[in-house]
């Protein structure tokens, strides 16, 4: 009888709606609807446009595992987790998996849905440079800036010197398409003078230099570097944009200059505000987190439209959040993860789909590599290091900092997919960057441990007071 009782009364209640259900269907199958109006239907061509869910989400199952086992693999070697991420990708284009299985490869990655894993992929890099931004603190900046800024910036305007110098040279041999040499030129300088900061800032970290003279020292020499950098990478997007704008140029730069004065004297005292009452009530964590990232992709829209990429916007965005509130901490801790395990890879894995080690079957072709690594080396390495040397540090100190600033990571993958977008520079060209991303990337930590080994870097802790001093 206890059985019983639910028995009919799911019959009752689920099974007889049911049957009902059925009934309906089945009166129902001999009727007719309406003819169809204009815009009533999705046109088919539309309709084709709609991504492949399942494959997509393929796609990402593939990128993430790849990801996460070649980023173990390169920690055990002591190498930063996002190299092999930066590897991983690489090796799902054309350079390997498309060589070696093409049909799968063709299956998986069909160039007609390479345009989602595209607005995927941007996305989490809008996200990445709104936390790379919200990363810098101007404080710590202030109190190192004199050998900071001159350290960076020399750091910056001699790989610059030597990369349009370098185009002289490739230009008329690797260039293709309607790129001028003054585009080519300086996207090529450009990215010669980029140091990835959250790259060298997790170098720092691992290998106990955060309290030492050139932890300091690097890490604010990092962070002008990013700031003057990307300043430099948003002047020339918008001067290559300018000439296919359909506004003049006077206008955009109006636009631009009035960007940044409501983002310094609107923006950044209402953000200090809204922090202030954050951290007073404690509350409201999801909802201010939800405005804070609409601002960022707001910011990001503005830019973009200004013709100075999105990428500017957003970075600028986590410039202006005020550093020593528990929103910025907050804000980092909640959205670092999403971004850097999930969506980061999917950059990395587009990237290396456009990037081919084939495009360099030639000799001279891998001649023109080799001299591009050259180039970035001794511009960004020998710059820094001689900087530092003459600012009073010792030989070993100051080719560890030029170890460190000579790292560009995904800071440099950022700046070769804005100028491949733009037309800048070529696919060729953008290979043999790519590669040169990541061998200067790669080499960071074992140059470091041999130039300036862990029996000299222990015995030159310093406190966190005298650090300010530096």
């Amino acid at each position: 009888m206890r059985i019983l009782k639910p028995v009919l009364l799911y019959f009752v209640l689920v099974g007889l709606p049911g049957v009902g259900v059925l009934k309906v269907l089945e009166a129902g199958r001999q009727l007719t609807g309406l003819p169809g109006t204009p815009g009533s239907v999705i046109p088919r061509a539309e309709a084709l446009a709609m991504p492949n869910l399942a494959r997509l989400l393929a796609q990402m199952v593939v990128i993430l595992l790849l990801s996460r086992v070649i980023g173990r693999l390169f920690r055990k070697i002591h190498q930063p987790q996002v190299i092999g991420e930066m590897v991983a990708g690489i090796l799902l284009g054309p350079s390997l998996f498309g060589s070696l299985l093409p049909q799968l490869s063709a299956l998986l990655f069909p160039a007609s849905s390479l345009g989602y894993l595209n607005s995927l992929s941007q996305v989490s890099v809008v996200l990445y440079m709104f936390l790379v931004g919200l990363g810098l603190d101007p404080h710590e900046l202030r109190k190192h800036r004199h050998i900071a800024f001159v350290i960076s910036h020399t750091s910056i305007i001699f790989p610059f010197l030597l990369g349009t110098l370098l185009a002289l040279y490739l230009y008329p041999r690797l260039s293709e398409g309607p790129g001028s040499f003054i585009h080519f030129s300086l996207f090529l300088g450009t990215a010669m003078s980029v140091t990835a900061f959250p790259v060298l800032a997790r170098i720092v970290t691992d290998r106990n230099l955060a309290q030492t003279k050139v932890g300091v020292v690097a890490i604010a020499c990092a962070a002008v570097d990013d700031v003057t950098a990307w300043c430099m990478l948003a002047a020339v997007v918008l001067l290559v944009k300018a000439a296919a704008a359909p506004l003049p140029m006077w206008i955009m730069l109006v636009g631009c200059a009035s960007y940044i004065l409501v983002m310094f004297f609107g923006v950044r005292p209402g953000l200090a505000r809204l922090a202030a009452r954050r951290d007073l009530r404690g509350t409201g964590t999801t909802d201010v987190l939800a405005m804070v990232v609409l601002l960022a992709l707001a910011s990001g829209w503005v830019t973009e439209l200004l013709g100075i990429h999105a990428l500017f916007g957003a970075f600028l965005m986590g410039v202006m959040m005020p550093k020593n509130s528990r929103l910025a901490g907050s804000l980092a801790e909640r959205l670092e993860p999403l971004t850097t395990v999930v969506l980061l890879p999917l950059f990395f894995a587009f990237t290396g789909l456009r990037a081919s080690v084939g495009l360099l079957s030639e000799p001279a072709m891998w001649f023109y590599t080799v001299l591009i690594l050259l180039v970035a080396v001794s511009g960004k390495f020998g710059a820094s290091m001689l900087c530092t040397r003459l600012s009073g540090m010792s030989w070993r100190e100051s080719s560890a900092i030029g170890t460190l600033m000579n790292t560009r990571g995904l800071m440099e993958l950022i700046v070769l997919n804005v100028g491949l977008d733009v037309g800048a520079i070529s696919r060729t060209v953008f290979t043999m960057m790519v590669l040169m991303a990541l061998v200067t990337t790669f080499m960071a930590s074992p140059l470091l441990e041999w130039c300036y080994p862990q029996h000299v870097r222990s015995k030159r802790i310093v406190l966190p007071a005298a650090a300010e001093s530096v």
